[in-house]
């Protein structure tokens, strides 16, 4: 069982492999070598950003990989700021030239809120107005599948009530000691598939002895009992690294947590995220 090659198919049957490559914190004049190292030891789910500036790179990696293009899935995401229908048109439209994509596999709003107000004020016309954008581009064949990150539930029910295509995919927070299991309930409830950015919860997880002990039963690192367990919750993973080796191991993951472990693993609450605390995303909001 290799899960490289194990995908999980969206809403509207388009096929995402259930282990990707995170690049978050890969600069764009690195990105290309680490994207052609993953898809060469078999990745096919390569997830970028507008935010993290290195569309270029990422897409370069791509092109330059040896691999078919339509054998690999590339994800981006609309710069959360623009709550704006014709700049979010333009937007979608700068993320194909940089990416240097005839298309792009899945397009997220990348949070319900600019970063500067995360968790704050009420942008749900705003939403509606990107979430457009990214319907045109989808009809219009320029992306395969859309949806949003960093949603809550009531964010989720802005589009489902008011847009016309339900998102395919919210891909949020989901690690061992932050597990949003009534938010994920929803989501899959709803069809939305879930996507669990930071599953290794940017490595401070690695010190936590409760996790230790489980993986050591396993024979398995903290970040590979780590990655299964997004895996089991029914989300695809996407472990951010730059190094071929931690690829390698990121992928050795062919072992079954026990319903057991799993509930041990769910009930966890370790948000210590060192000095990534400071990002919106881990501040607790």
């Amino acid at each position: 069982m290799n899960i490289l090659n194990e995908t999980l198919t969206l809403s509207n049957r388009v096929e995402i492999p259930k282990l990707g490559l995170g690049t978050w914190f890969i600069d764009d004049d690195k990105a290309a070598d680490a994207v052609r190292q993953a898809i060469s030891i078999g990745y096919r789910n390569i997830d970028t950003a507008q935010a993290y500036g290195n569309e270029r790179g990422v897409g370069e990696g791509v092109r330059t990989s040896g691999i078919a293009r339509d054998e690999l899935f590339v994800s981006t995401k609309l710069a959360a700021e623009i709550k704006d229908y014709t700049e979010a048109l333009a937007a979608i439209d700068g993320s194909l030239q940089k990416l240097g994509l005839d298309y792009i596999d899945l397009m997220l709003i990348h949070a319900p809120q600019p970063w500067n107000d995360f968790r704050g004020g009420d942008y749900s016309a705003g939403n509606l107005a990107a979430w457009q954008a990214l319907e045109e581009a989808h009809q219009a064949g320029k992306i395969r599948a859309i949806g949003v990150s960093n949603f809550l539930q009531t964010d989720l029910e802005n589009i489902l009530q008011h847009g016309t295509i339900a998102p395919h995919a919210n891909q949020i927070l989901v690690h061992a000691g932050n597990t949003p299991s009534e938010l994920i309930d929803y989501c899959q409830s709803k069809g939305i598939a879930v996507e669990a950015y930071s599953p290794i919860a940017h490595g401070e997880i690695l010190e936590n002895q409760d996790i230790a002990r489980i993986a050591e039963k396993y024979g398995a690192s903290v970040p590979q009992l780590c990655i299964r367990y997004t895996l089991q919750l029914g989300t695809v993973s996407l472990p951010k690294t730059s190094n071929p080796e931690h690829m390698r191991s990121n992928a050795r993951v062919d072992f079954t947590i026990s319903d057991e472990d799993m509930e041990a693993l769910r009930a966890l609450h370790d948000t210590d995220y060192g000095e990534q605390a400071a990002f919106p995303v881990y501040s607790g909001k």
